[in-house]
């Protein structure tokens, strides 16, 4: 064989133990650079927990989506518009009520002891319970499978002034009791809208709109059928004053709204009063009109 063979021959023995190496060698250290930059992100993602999820679990539905239902400190509205996931998770919601009509969903809305319940509810949480059942309601659902209540707790997971996801979803069938879901029906919708009582005016029967007098009924009928049930009367007041002073005016007003019901025939002994004062208002202070509705008691199902 000639010199320029051999010469040829050993140029082409290194090219290819080259690339052989390198195959061998440098490859592998491009390809695992990528799934240690991926390990990475695994740990960082495992370590944001800012959000509460939103879970919808039952027997026949599981849906779980980190997005969720957000609400303002002292506010129950739903901040709007929300996420496609938390509509995607409504519309199987859906899909499942339909077709299991005797299941229902106790929707919880919470608040914390912090917050300012400034609504018609008896708190917070069940006025945030009752904007979730309305939007659910919007998107078709039907109101007689959905139950709200509300809780008051000491904190909640925030982003600033937002409550993260600040509702549970309970999956439960339905009573085969008709006259137990009767009465819950009832309660719901004593609560859902209470009787609210202005003083000054409404101090008799015959004061009493027609709306208002129906309210009174219905009080009456749920007390009277469910035995361990309590009436709950809450004193509310303006701002004129100070803050002591109007916590025994908001006492005296619940204790007259006490008596104006036991001259209905509910006994003293079903009916609880307290007294807010002027801590929550449901108008402005700055007017005479805005004073009027805040001079008011409010009475619910305990």
């Amino acid at each position: 064989m000639s010199k320029k063979a051999l010469y040829l021959l050993g140029i082409a023995v290194t090219i290819i133990l080259g690339t052989f190496l390198y195959l061998k060698f440098c490859c592998n250290c491009c390809m695992k650079t990528p799934i240690v930059d991926t390990e990475k992100t695994s740990i960082v993602k495992a370590t944001d927990a800012n959000f509460v999820p939103f879970v919808l679990n039952g027997s026949g539905i599981d849906y779980h989506t980190n997005d969720n239902f957000k609400f303002l400190k002292n506010s129950a509205t739903i901040i709007t518009p929300v996420s496609d996931s938390i509509s995607i998770g409504i519309e199987n919601l859906k899909s499942f009520l339909t077709t299991n009509a005797k299941q229902k969903i106790t929707i919880t809305g919470y608040a914390t002891s912090e917050e300012t319940n400034t609504t018609k509810f008896e708190n917070l949480g069940l006025a945030r319970a009752h904007d979730v059942k309305t939007f659910f309601v919007s998107k078709g659902l039907s109101e007689n499978q959905l139950v709200i209540k509300g809780e008051i707790i000491d904190e909640w997971k925030m982003a600033a002034d937002t409550l993260l996801g600040p509702a549970e979803y309970t999956f439960e069938p339905m009573s085969t009791d008709t006259t137990s879901d009767e009465w819950s029906m009832l309660k719901e919708k004593i609560n859902g809208s209470p009787l609210i009582l202005h003083f000054n005016t409404n101090q008799t029967s015959d004061n009493l709109t027609a709306e208002e007098k129906q309210k009174m009924a219905d009080i009456t009928k749920y007390v009277s059928h469910v035995s361990n049930a309590t009436i709950m009367v809450v004193g509310h007041t303006d701002d004129v004053g100070n803050r002591d002073s109007n916590i025994i005016l908001g006492e005296k007003r619940a204790e007259f709204i006490k008596n104006y019901l036991t001259q209905k025939g509910i006994k003293s002994d079903r009916i609880t009063t307290e007294s807010k004062g002027p801590d929550e208002p449901i108008d402005e202070n700055a007017t005479t009109e805005g004073k009027a509705n805040n001079r008011r008691t409010v009475i619910t199902i305990k």
